[in-house]
């Protein structure tokens, strides 16, 4: 998907929401376990019931890696189902890979490839020769990290440069964005940092930002598009736990479509306000 295509995404879906899939058979409802394929079932009724709210779907792979083969077969199976959308959907691997450039390549070859993921969020601790092999692939997207929301961002993120007088992250974005263009680099910065959006847009105003961090980790929506939306939006505000452990029951589908919807509405007042 291309830049133009996910802007006309989102205008036509009054939202810029992105579901995180972090399925954890731990947490999934008891009854499901009794299907053949518990965690490929609970994605494809959350997709099911929410994708006229959404975006963007996030597999979180650590949660289908720690399962083993069987763990992988559902994550195939659910980019597969969200593959059949086709430009109604953009998908994210959210697998933070970063590693030298023959091993990259092979990652982006997997989730690119052999997967058809859209996007693969990329650590870029290694250089510009571990992020190169995902900006190789026509319409596809390497989302790097930036400012991260985790409270451990603070250990190394903010360090300032005493030759650049930049911090770290910044250092990150006005490097970064001499690898690729704003039709195939996106930049990870969590939502729990939101007043750190508007020195980031200082650096890159066009870019997309894939904004983790609202709802169960703190992050505020409304903050978030103050200091970070774009004239093409340039937004994508991932919620996870919120919305898909919403219900537990049977219900737990029709759960998770109640609160997308409510962060659809307020995604799309605060689009109502941007035009």
């Amino acid at each position: 998907m291309n830049r133009k295509q996910l802007f006309q995404l989102i205008m036509k879906k009054k939202s810029f929401l992105c579901i995180g899939l972090d399925t954890d058979i731990s947490r999934i409802p008891k009854h499901l376990l009794e299907t053949a394929d518990p965690v490929f079932e609970f994605n494809k009724q959350i997709i099911d019931a929410t994708n006229d709210l959404a975006i963007a779907y996030k597999p979180n792979i650590a949660f289908y890696e720690s399962m083993g083969a069987k763990g992988w077969i559902s994550l195939e199976k659910t980019i597969k189902y969200l593959n059949t959308f086709g430009d109604q959907l953009f998908t994210i691997a959210d697998g933070k890979r970063g590693d030298i450039g023959n091993t990259s390549k092979k990652y982006a070859e997997a989730f690119f490839m052999e997967l058809g993921f859209d996007s693969v969020t990329v650590a870029p601790y290694m250089g510009e020769d571990s992020v190169a092999p995902f900006l190789n692939y026509p319409e596809k997207w390497a989302i790097v990290l930036a400012l991260t929301s985790n409270q451990g961002a603070f250990d190394f993120q903010f360090i300032e440069s005493v030759y650049e007088k930049n911090r770290l992250f910044e250092s990150v974005l006005k490097t970064v964005k001499k690898w690729g263009t704003e039709d195939n680099l996106m930049f990870v910065v969590g939502a729990t940092k939101a007043e750190m959006l508007k020195p980031i847009r200082d650096i890159i105003p066009h870019h997309f930002l894939l904004v983790p961090g609202v709802g169960a980790q703190g992050g505020n929506l409304f903050e978030v598009a103050e200091y970070g939306i774009n004239d093409h939006v340039g937004l994508i505000v991932n919620s996870s736990r919120d919305i898909i452990y919403a219900g537990q029951g049977r219900d737990f589908a029709s759960r998770a479509r109640e609160e997308a919807k409510k962060l659809q509405l307020d995604m799309a007042s605060i689009l109502a306000n941007m035009a």
